[in-house]
């Protein structure tokens, strides 16, 4: 822990550089139970893993509330970064602005999961607290840690409506993005999803879902204690390839997902698909209180349609029966929409210090606004509904 100073009378704030410093119940009591993305478990996977720490450009620098004799009353999963790598809200466009301008973009303060794009908690809370004035004492300590490390900026991204609205009244400045999320509403079971897609689409993801299984491809559905290292390795040579051709650097490594095997299996499926007796392709989701978190997928073979299969169709099919409400299948990829997915708007808040570069990223933002509103209407337009049975969008910030 970093020296501390107090906030009111019985309210301590410090910085904690590590999960280990700091009581894994009384984390995941402020996490809560709807998002194991934000869990102690998976956070501090990434950092004993050296996934982040060390010379990754991700620094934990975790912002805590104390309350005298209670624990940890709220938190703020908090990086000191020295690069946008990892982030999926994209301003290394405003860095390099920043630079040209002769100003020093990095370091700046990241409030998010590493490597992670998907909605959740960020001003976590325990329960019985103040939420409002929780996040207002969050949000103040985290603009102190900002002036104190000498970074240009603060970013909380893929935010839940609450901690939106917080970060929105202290100033911040909001960006909205898009995703494609699957919805149940009240379909009951695959078939009865397939009714609700106009005529073509519904024969198109029929056909689909045949030809991806028509090499003598089984798919495995595997959580909890029956995930073994042999699934690990398997899965490992799938996202390192698709790490390898799509970024050059994968940012997980193998000891990240054994740390998460041992500590969260319960909350985790693998969908792995299965031909001539060895698995071939496969993706990891993270099972929520009501939704399931696709990851991240790979194959070591090529077979069209696979990939649709294993992320898309597989996790409707798991959410279905599991009586899950919504499937966050991650970033961009409009052709989620053909295959059932809806585009939900996700928000990110923003603080620069700097009041000249604070003006020229407002008005960045309301142009770039004006263009997200444009696309979502576009994208409403195309989703393959038939009239009249389209779920009714929710606020995606909601969580």
């Amino acid at each position: 822990m970093s020296a501390s100073k107090d906030t009111e009378p019985g309210l301590t704030i410090a910085v904690a550089t590590g999960l280990s410093d700091l009581p894994a119940s009384e984390w995941n009591a402020l996490a809560g139970t709807d998002n194991p993305l934000v869990s102690h478990e998976f956070l501090a996977s990434l950092e004993d893993s050296g996934c982040v720490g060390g010379r990754t450009g991700w620094s934990p620098a975790h912002l805590v509330v104390s309350r005298a004799g209670a624990g940890l009353a709220a938190a703020a999963p908090c990086y000191l970064k020295s690069h946008s790598m990892g982030e999926y809200v994209f301003d290394r466009g405003w860095a390099e602005a920043y630079e040209r301008a002769g100003g020093r973009y990095y370091p700046k303060l990241q409030v998010s999961v590493p490597f992670t794009p998907v909605n959740g908690p960020r001003l976590l809370v325990g329960p019985g607290q103040d939420g409002a004035a929780m996040r207002r004492i969050l949000l103040s300590g985290l603009e102190a840690l900002r002036e104190r490390t000498g970074s240009s900026s603060l970013h909380l991204t893929f935010l839940e409506a609450g901690d939106r609205q917080a970060a929105e009244e202290a100033g911040f400045l909001i960006r909205t993005d898009q995703q494609f999320h699957w919805l149940d509403d009240g379909f009951g079971s695959f078939d009865g999803f397939l009714g609700a897609l106009a005529s073509r689409k519904r024969k198109a993801i029929r056909r689909e879902r045949r030809d991806a299984l028509a090499p003598g491809i089984g798919i495995e559905w595997i959580t909890g204690s029956a995930i073994t290292e042999a699934h690990w390795d398997a899965f490992f040579a799938f996202y390192m390839d698709t790490g390898s051709r799509k970024w050059g650097r994968p940012y997980l490594n193998r000891r990240f997902f054994s740390l998460i095997g041992e500590r969260m299996a319960d909350r985790i499926l693998l969908v792995m698909a299965k031909r001539a007796g060895r698995y071939v392709a496969g993706a990891i989701n993270f099972i929520g209180r009501d939704a399931l978190y696709g990851r991240n997928w790979g194959a070591i073979e090529n077979h069209p349609f696979l990939h649709f299969e294993v992320c898309y169709y597989q996790a409707i099919e798991f959410a279905l029966a599991h009586g899950l409400k919504r499937v966050e299948a991650g970033a961009q990829g409009e052709h989620k929409l053909a295959r059932g997915y809806r585009p939900v708007t996700t928000y990110s808040a923003h603080g620069i210090a700097d009041p000249g570069f604070r003006r020229a990223i407002a008005d960045y933002l309301r142009r770039e606004r004006l263009y997200i509103d444009q696309a979502q209407e576009e994208y409403e337009e195309a989703v393959p509904f038939r009239r009249g049975e389209r779920p009714v969008e929710p606020d995606c910030a909601e969580g």
